[in-house]
């Protein structure tokens, strides 16, 4: 039987390339003359456009109308290291903003050494140490610091962490307080820009962060408070008799009122998870308990824990005097008491609208 033939390969100049499919270099980015932006109002040609750097935007010279936003300055940066020749108006904008918490220029030159360096460059380190040394600074710098922690670890915002700096380094500007430790100034500090920013804090919250005493704290806090009112006053004083008009919490204190069980709730309703709903029933609450004077004597804490554990309940959400008791640092016991009370003049806090549309059911609470 006969071999099969072998298959035999034939071979043929390769297929020709498309020239459509070849990749063509990527051009780089040039402006297309050949479109420019005029005014679709005023349709002049050549437009007349204004650039205003300032604001970002341009504008029609003609009629004022904003044609683009967001446009760069691309003209050089003011490079000027004295200010002698120009009338003290120096434009630079190079370098660090100011800092208004800070005294002095704070145009320091720092020179670094590390270990490995020359004996030269440890002497040039040690004498710019000794000659731009200043206590005041450095102190003032270790105290921010020790605030911005503490208002950290209770949740506080920054406007409120700026305004205890800012009361903590009028203190150190007037030399007052000097017996006292600088723990207990900075929760004093601490404890007041709360209130002045609407973000007030307990005795035993700012206690818990500073292991400051509460009564240390209370004490501190009338004495701080009594110093910014007289402060307050010579300032006004000295303004009126310059000829000016003193502004309205213009000198950088604001007398505020104690702490209120409404001021509370919100966060309170807000650690425990409450819907908007519960949290508006409690502050309404809140507000009725003080117009009425059924919890007159009692803490703003407590009367706020009560608040929310019978608003929880009347909108469904009930949570136990137990949980409320961790968040608000009362006991459990003090907040069925002061339920208890409520609880008689139910008709008297809860609005009539609420039970009405069903929001609120006096069903819900729980029995005495």
């Amino acid at each position: 039987m006969a071999n099969p033939p072998a298959s035999v390969m034939v071979m043929g100049p390769p297929p020709i390339p498309d020239p459509s499919l070849a990749v063509k270099p990527q051009e780089p980015w040039r402006e297309n003359l050949s479109m420019h932006l005029i005014c679709k109002d005023c349709k002049e040609d050549p437009p007349n456009l204004v650039e205003d750097f300032s604001a970002g935007d341009t504008v029609c010279g003609s009629c004022g109308l904003v044609l683009g936003d967001r446009i760069v300055d691309t003209r050089s940066e003011w490079r000027t290291f004295t200010n002698d020749d120009q009338n003290n108006d120096d434009p630079s904008r190079v370098g660090d903003g100011a800092n208004p918490l800070l005294n002095g220029a704070q145009l320091q030159t720092t020179i670094a050494f590390s270990g490995g360096g020359s004996a030269k460059a440890r002497d040039l380190s040690r004498a710019q140490n000794r000659a731009t040394h200043d206590k005041a600074a450095k102190t003032l710098l270790a105290a921010y610091k020790e605030i911005q922690a503490w208002c950290d670890g209770m949740r506080i915002p920054k406007n409120g962490s700026d305004t205890a700096k800012h009361l903590f380094k009028i203190t150190q500007d007037e030399g007052a307080f000097r017996g006292k430790s600088q723990e207990t100034v900075i929760a004093g500090c601490i404890f007041i820009a709360c209130r002045q920013c609407k973000v007030p804090r307990t005795f035993r919250e700012v206690f818990s962060i500073t292991k400051v005493s509460k009564p240390e704290i209370g004490r501190i806090f009338k004495q701080l408070e009594k110093f910014f009112g007289d402060r307050n006053e010579k300032l006004k004083a000295s303004i009126i008799e310059s000829g000016g008009v003193p502004v309205e919490n213009g000198t950088g204190f604001a007398n505020v009122e104690s702490t209120t069980p409404k001021d509370l709730c919100n966060r309170f309703c807000n650690q425990l998870h409450l819907s908007q709903k519960c949290t508006v029933m409690s502050q309404d609450i809140a507000s009725k308990t003080e117009t009425t004077g059924v919890l007159a004597g009692r803490s703003p804490i407590s009367t706020a824990a009560a608040c929310i554990f019978m608003a929880s309940y009347l909108a469904g959400e009930g949570r136990t005097a137990k949980d409320i008791s961790q968040v608000a640092g009362v006991s459990d016991g003090t907040i069925r008491n002061a339920y208890k009370i409520m609880y008689q003049r139910k008709q008297e806090l809860v609005k009539p609208e609420w039970i009405a549309d069903g929001r609120a059911d006096f069903k819900r609470l729980p029995p005495l």
